[in-house]
């Protein structure tokens, strides 16, 4: 299984006229911490043999993922049955709030939710990591690939899917699991999102 890196940018456009392409946005297995070296736990390796179980039969053409170790390791069993290889993309990583202690962590991500331009030290704002995150995805999209597989992490996973639904925000984020899959059909200027499943 070979991996090899995925370069690029693009613009935050949803899509062309040609033949619809299928996503299959995936949050990353359980994971011992948030470091980017922090592997899977002994569930999180269960559960990307599930996900792997899951995915083999929808015509996965490609797999690219975050380089963390985390997000890797959770399309490796998939990577293995379709004998695809794995690609990373450095702008899938997830997106740093700020370094440090921040107190009440997740009333500060809330608020950047309502703010894209909030950012606090040493961190990314929403809009920047949404643009980075989308411009991976419009890479995809742009691509002659039909159906893709992309890891990534839950707060970059909540903004792409917000940029492609407005509705999303926030509150998805909290209810994501680790792993959890949406499926994102483009076809033209339309996107469409469904969620398939949640702890594959």
């Amino acid at each position: 299984m070979g991996v090899r890196g995925v370069a690029g940018g693009g613009r935050l456009v949803v899509g062309d006229r040609r033949a619809p392409k299928t996503l299959f946005l995936v949050r990353h297995c359980a994971a011992t911490g948030q470091a980017p070296e922090a592997p899977l736990t002994a569930d999180g390796q269960d559960q990307a043999e599930a996900l792997a179980e899951r995915l083999t039969g929808a015509e996965i053409e490609r797999i690219i993922t975050s380089p963390y170790l985390r997000a890797r390791q959770s399309a490796e069993p998939l990577a293995g049955r379709l004998e695809l290889p794995v690609e990373l993309d450095s702008r899938l990583a997830e997106r740093v709030l700020g370094t440090g202690d921040l107190v009440d962590w997740r009333q500060r991500l809330r608020e950047t939710f309502d703010d894209d331009d909030l950012c606090f030290a040493g961190g990314e704002s929403s809009r920047t990591a949404t643009a980075r995150g989308v411009a991976a995805v419009n890479d995809v999209i742009r691509s002659r690939v039909t159906t893709t597989a992309v890891v990534t992490h839950g707060n970059l996973l909540a903004l792409v899917l917000r940029h492609f639904d407005g509705r999303i925000g926030f509150e998805a984020w909290e209810g994501m699991t680790s792993p959890g899959v949406y499926r994102l059909t483009v076809r033209g200027s339309e996107a469409r999102i469904k969620r398939l499943w949640a702890n594959a």
